[in-house]
């Protein structure tokens, strides 16, 4: 039931017999809401095959490597002799 309606007009409608009529009306209007078709998927770009790449093309190749476990060390490495030394140069400049 609706927000619409409050306890007195239930009342008045039960007094009146037109509550049950109501009540079943707005049940008929909920399986209407839900019996409604889904809607339609829009159609298939013509000249394509459906999961295919288009013609003239290919899927991405694999990613390129990122490395072996020795090289990022020695990045990680670099990096933390940079921190050092940029460090003890802003020491350095406070002092």
């Amino acid at each position: 039931m609706s927000r619409d309606f409050d306890t007195e007009d239930v009342a008045a409608m039960r007094r009146q017999g037109d509550l049950r009529a109501f009540l079943r009306e707005q049940i008929a209007a909920g399986k209407a809401r839900r019996s409604q078709a889904p809607a339609l998927t829009p159609p298939r770009p013509t000249g394509r095959r459906p999961g295919a790449w288009p013609p003239g093309t290919r899927p991405p190749g694999p990613a390129p490597e990122t490395g072996t476990p020795a090289e990022w060390q020695e990045a990680v490495d670099d990096y933390r002799a940079h921190l050092r030394h940029r460090m003890a140069r802003d020491d350095e400049e406070t002092q």
